[in-house]
């Protein structure tokens, strides 16, 4: 069986958490994980600029087969959901360009793959990923473990499709 790694973006204007997975004899592996930083002293444009081009490192480096991200939601907050949009757009090029395959998810659908329960919060989701890729420590910031997280539903997901 081929094992397929997972490029899992949480994207963002300020911070955009990624997190790489893969699985091998039918068990989640963890890769690595982490945050690209934009200062708020960098244009809009140069902030895109920076977490695109962390991004195309990213896939040059590990050579994901797929990229999982974040879907975006409107909540209450118009102003977050454009910029989340902008970093969105960002990892989408970056995966073009590298000829990687895209796949989306909802918050909802993400919650339910990692805890089975639609309104957990972040220190269950965080709990969950550390126990699902056997870490032995809780992956901190929320940006990175939400893209663990984003990545593991994707692993789930496709196991489901295949059955």
């Amino acid at each position: 069986m081929n094992t397929m790694l997972t490029l899992g973006i949480d994207p963002g204007t300020a911070s955009t958490g990624y997190g790489l997975i893969t699985e091998k004899n039918g068990k989640l592996v963890f890769v690595d994980y982490g945050v690209i930083y934009t200062s708020t002293t960098e244009s809009s444009q140069g902030r895109l600029r920076i977490i695109y081009n962390e991004l195309k490192r990213l896939i040059k480096d590990y050579k994901p087969q797929i990229v999982a991200i974040e879907k975006v939601f409107f909540g209450k907050n118009v102003k977050t959901a454009i910029s989340v949009g902008a970093a969105r757009g960002m990892t989408l090029l970056a995966a073009a360009e590298g000829k990687i395959q895209v796949a989306e998810y909802t918050p909802l659908e993400v919650k339910i793959a990692i805890t089975g329960y639609g309104r957990a919060d972040k220190k269950q989701i965080q709990a969950m990923v550390k126990q699902l890729l056997g870490l032995s420590f809780l992956p901190k910031p929320d940006d990175a473990a939400d893209a663990l997280a984003i990545a593991i539903c994707h692993q789930h997901s496709c196991k489901l499709t295949s059955l």
